[in-house]
């Protein structure tokens, strides 16, 4: 592979260290020679700092101000640029590169997405929430600048490579498919009273925190659905989801013949972070590889919306149109982090988007968006629905 300029937004979450182990590999295998202009992370100085002195970037940017003396004090001795805050995320975003893995978790990854397809790079997306609260306009925006955007998330890394990067007009189904989470199992009652530790104890994949409580609650599978159809143009009658505990077969397309085509592979992400960084080459690195004998069997089973309703909630966004998705993402995050600081139980996180959703559909919000720049307007519903449901949060006894 001809030599690689990248940046890496988010290098100190779980994808972002997985790449730059990925990217490790490559080089030491002589694959690619792969020059680093950017590194963005959140709140680790120490393992931003680590990274940056391997890697030596141009600029080595933390979003979180409070890191930036320790930071810029780890690198000064190296020579090294560091930069923090929102606009310096925005710019290293910008930096002209061959390759960007877009990594930052939540809606704070939406503007340096953006500002990345501007400058017509190929983009790694990992951040889902980008394309759920934008993305017509982001795959519209990349495809304008000459980029492309690529998805990271092993299920619609398997779509893109089953319709090998083609589009989906003979295709009658798409099938994304779940692990189940931790409990999987479990009875709503058994689910009332589950810790922080259960909800974080991914029985298959090893993710960063938002991540794993969202495959809790399979509120990641609501916004992988919502992504699939924006990614792939896909009404969401055309997509379900398929539990699938062994986390073997990733996704399966259905054409119109019958034909099914299923992508498989070991649970590691660093398998779908290959196929991002080479496409439409393939990366020869010493990936895990699948001995189907030795796994014996795959199980399959449908998704219980009934103990899990965010799946439904995220559907329900879907029929509001417009920024309905950017609302669900918007109160999810919300109720996520209210689960975390012990202000609600488990299941009162799809409660709290539930009622938040009705709000934002039966009020005049999405009406309301008055700015015609696509990050502006989705900034305007985040920020309200942010509100909405923090005021929802005065309900506490009620969504319990």
């Amino acid at each position: 592979m001809k030599a690689r300029r990248v940046s890496i937004l988010g290098s100190t979450g779980s994808v972002g260290v997985s790449t730059l182990a990925l990217l490790e590999e490559t080089q030491a295998a002589g694959a690619s020679a792969i020059e680093v202009e950017a590194l963005v992370g959140g709140r680790n100085v120490a393992l931003l700092a680590e990274q940056a002195l391997r890697w030596r970037p141009a600029i080595t940017v933390i979003a979180d101000p409070a890191g930036f003396q320790e930071l810029s004090d780890r690198l000064h001795h190296a020579g090294l640029e560091a930069a923090c805050g929102d606009s310096a995320v925005i710019d290293a975003a910008s930096r002209p590169v061959d390759w960007v893995m877009a990594a930052i978790v939540g809606f704070a990854g939406l503007a340096p997405t953006l500002a990345a397809a501007r400058t017509g790079a190929v983009i790694g997306l990992a951040n889902k929430e980008s394309i759920v609260c934008a993305g017509p306009a982001l795959l519209a925006l990349s495809k304008s600048c000459g980029g492309q955007v690529i998805p990271v998330d092993s299920e619609h890394s398997a779509i893109f490579q089953a319709l090998n990067g083609g589009g989906v007009e003979r295709v009658s189904r798409l099938i994304l498919t779940a692990s189940g989470g931790p409990f999987r199992s479990w009875s709503r009652a058994q689910m009332a009273n589950v810790t922080l530790e259960q909800a974080l104890a991914h029985p298959v994949w090893r993710m960063g925190p938002k991540i794993s409580l969202d495959s809790a609650t399979l509120a990641n599978k609501g916004l992988e659905l919502i992504e699939a159809s924006f990614l792939f143009g896909t009404p969401q009658s055309q997509i379900d989801v398929l539990v699938h505990p062994q986390s073997i077969i990733h996704s399966l397309v259905e054409f119109q013949d019958g034909s099914t085509l299923a992508q498989l592979g070991q649970p590691d992400m660093r398998t779908p972070i290959a196929c991002a960084y080479a496409w439409p080459d393939r990366l020869p690195w010493k990936a895990p590889r699948l001995d189907l004998a030795q796994i014996g069997q795959l199980t399959f089973e449908p998704p219980d919306t009934d103990r899990f309703p965010m799946l439904k909630h995220a559907r329900e966004s879907l029929n509001i149109g417009g920024f309905g998705p950017c609302a669900f993402n918007a109160a999810n995050e919300i109720a996520v982090e209210a689960f975390v600081k012990g202000r609600i139980k488990f299941l009162a996180i799809s409660s709290l988007v539930e009622a938040t959703l009705e709000a934002v559909s039966g009020g005049s919000l999405l009406a309301k968006v008055t700015s015609g720049d696509v990050l502006d307007a989705a900034k305007q519903v985040d920020f309200e629905t942010r509100r909405i449901a923090q005021a929802k949060l005065s309900l506490t006894d009620a969504l319990i």
